[in-house]
This record gives structure tokens, sequence and C-alpha cells, in this order.
């Protein structure tokens, strides 16, 4: 079907597609909060917004009633500030005062990110259908989440594959739901042939960063300062970070825009760890996730499902593989590197969560895990800082460098 099949076709201007944004995010918020389920798995509300929305388009396309256009640029600054909020999270001193399991578990989580778009790739060429079709079902929508799958699905589409981000966000919504399931089964299994009973670490290096067991993060007031140089921070890293994707171009380099400002934003960060300077990361993080739910509720409500239909088959059976993937992965290797006991365990009922979902998803994991079975400080120190410190800046790396392979 064509689009002058369409009857109407809206044009929806920046002004237009943000207030459209704001009003899905409305209403994903509501929906998340009235629907347990979708609490329970941690689906984003803008997710829940831009999905339902991408329905409606659906409707419009199968019965050629109606369609929708929006202006990108206001899409395209936000995904850019949410990557840029990222690149101030990779600390050198963080991972150095976590220690060798942090670093250890951040190891194995990249080589789970390598073998996810390794499998993506060799099951879509099995297909015959496009090796970026592996892309878009390997660690951009499991170990990214759909923050990755809405900013690298334009540039999947972009290289040529037409379904890169409705294929990068379905199968995030599927890797939430399968890495909540998974995660407690793999325990128990390893538990039961370990004969594994709960012994928690008491390393005194984590004692500061810990309060019952789990990552604690205080909560502080937001000032209009802070807010002001939180957003000065990322303004200026964009800008600088643009200077980069440029010069790199004239030379024949081309990277995604927001590399830029994430190498930018970690030199930052560590430059102010080193000399003690003040950095407000708190009010950085904060607007960089204001950023991201918008971006989210954008890029989603613009996904063409119709387009779907026709790789249901070898969609379903990547995802499957992933998911059988993920359960081998973390039984037999990141249990093994972690320590092989009662920790180890934890942590690898936690990747199960984040290296198919979010990190929202592992903490949820160990959290019943470890209720049912006995706590685990260490778990609760290592795993958060991963899934929140470093995963994305290395995924986001580890993705490009993919992309260009492929």
């Amino acid at each position: 079907m064509t689009e002058s099949s369409i009857a109407v076709t809206y044009d929806l201007n920046m002004t237009l597609t943000l207030a459209l944004a704001t009003v899905l995010l409305i209403i994903g918020h509501y929906v998340k909060k009235a629907i347990p389920l979708l609490r329970k798995f941690f689906i984003p509300a803008p997710v829940i917004g831009g999905i339902l929305f991408s329905f409606v388009t659906l409707a419009g396309h199968h019965f050629h009633l109606f369609s929708f256009t929006f202006d990108d640029q206001l899409k395209n600054l936000l995904m850019m500030a949410f990557f840029t909020s990222i690149g101030f999270t990779a600390s050198f001193k963080m991972l150095i005062k976590g220690g060798m399991s942090v670093a250890i578990f951040l190891m194995a989580s990249m080589i789970l990110i390598c073998v996810q778009n390794g499998v993506g790739i060799g099951i879509a060429k099995m297909f015959g259908l496009n090796p970026l079709l592996g892309l878009a079902t390997g660690s951009i929508p499991l170990t990214g989440g759909h923050g990755t799958s809405a900013a690298f699905g334009p540039e999947l589409e972009r290289l040529g594959l037409d379904v890169g981000l409705s294929v990068s966000i379905a199968a995030a919504t599927f890797g939430l739901v399968a890495g909540s399931i998974v995660g407690g089964p793999i325990g128990k299994l390893l538990l039961k042939r370990h004969k594994i009973i709960c012994n928690p670490s008491t390393d005194d290096t984590n004692n500061d960063m810990l309060e019952g067991g789990k990552l604690s993060f205080a909560e502080k007031q937001v000032t209009e300062s802070e807010l002001f140089m939180g957003c000065a921070y990322l303004i200026i890293s964009m800008g600088l970070g643009s200077f980069i994707i440029l010069g790199l171009k004239k030379i024949g380099i081309i990277l995604p825009a927001y590399l830029g400002p994430m190498i930018i934003a970690a030199i930052l960060r560590n430059c102010c760890d080193m000399k003690h300077w003040h950095m407000p990361i708190h009010t950085i993080n904060i607007v960089g996730s204001l950023a991201l739910q918008f971006f989210l509720a954008m890029a989603l409500m613009t996904m063409r499902l119709w387009e779907l239909a026709a790789l249901a088959i070898p969609l379903i059976t990547i995802l499957l593989v992933q998911t059988l993937i993920i359960c081998l992965f973390t039984y037999f290797i990141t249990f093994k590197v972690m320590g092989s006991d009662y920790d180890a365990a934890v942590i690898a009922v936690g990747h199960c969560g984040f290296g198919m979902g979010a990190t929202p998803n592992a903490m949820a994991n160990m959290e019943t895990f470890t209720g049912a079975n006995g706590p685990s400080p260490k778990a609760f120190f290592v795993v958060p800082i991963v899934g929140a410190l470093f995963i994305d800046f290395v995924n986001a790396f580890i993705i490009t460098t993919f992309m260009n392979m492929v």
C-alpha cells in the first residue's frame, strides 16, 4: 500500500510532536499505575504510551484512514542529551573503588554483549536476512533496553534496515519480561546443583556504599543553581562533542552523533574526580532521565508495527535463542567468574535481569531471590554499579564497532 492511498496525513511540527509525546507520557504513567503487571516487569511509562499510540497508527494504516508525520529535530536533541548524561556516569574512580568484583562483572557483561550481537547476526544470516537485524535483536534491545533501542533503531534504518526501530523496541519489550522470568529459576538451579547456602560477603570496603544490603543513593534537593549547572555541563559537552564527530567525518570516519558528547562527558567527569571538583551528577542524571522519557515517547509513537508481520518467525526464533543464551551464560560463566558461591548465584540472577532488560529488573530479580534465600550485600553492590554506571557506555561503543563491521 502506498502513502497516497491513506485518506488523511497529519503533519505535526515540533510543538505538536512534543505536545503529543507529553500526552502519551501522562497516559503511560496512568496505565502503568492502573495495571500491576506493567509495574512488576518495570515497563517504562513512555513505552506504554508510545506503543498504545503506535497501535492507533497501525489501525489508521490498516484501514487506510490516516497517517502521521513528525518533526524529528527535538527527538534527536533529546537523544543526544540522554547519551551525554550516560557519559557522565563513566567514572574510573567508581570502577576502582568497586574493586575486582566490579571489574570482573563488567568484563563478563561486555562478553555477553558481544555474544548477543554475534548470535543475532548469525541467525539473521541463516534466514537470509539483513545482518543488521541481528543487532536489532542483540545487545541494542537486550543489554541496552528501550533507550538504546530508540537511539540505535533510526541508525539501523539509515544503514538499510527499514524495520530497525520497530524490531528493536519489540525485542526490548520481550527482553524485559523474559529477563524477569528466567532469573529466579537460574538461581535456584545453581543453589541446588552446587549445594550452596547463604553465606554473604562482609567486605568492609563496601560498607560505606551499602545500606541494608542495597546500594544507597541519597535523595538530594535540586536547586535552580544546580539545575543550571547540570544543564550547562550537558549542553557544553554536546557542543564540544559535535566538533569531534565533524572532525572525524572530514577524514572519512563516520560515527553516531552522540558518541562525541559521550566522550567529552566522560573526560569531564574523570577530570573532576581527579581534581576533587564538584559536579552536579544527581542533577545531570535527572535531566538525562527526563530527556530519555520524552525521547522514548517520541521514538515509539513513530513505530510502524505493520512492518513486523513479515519478520515474525525470524524475530521469535532469534529472541528465544537469546533467552537460552542468557540462561547458559549466567549459569556457566557469570556464576563461575564471580566466585561460584552464594553471592555469585545472586549476581547471576541479577545478570539475567539487565542482560535481557534493565537494571531495575536486575534489582527486582535479586530482591525476590534473596528474600527467599538470604541476603547478598556484595551482589547489591556490584550489579547496580555496573548496570547503572558503566554498561550503557561500553555497550554503545561495542554496538558501533559491530555496526561498522557489518
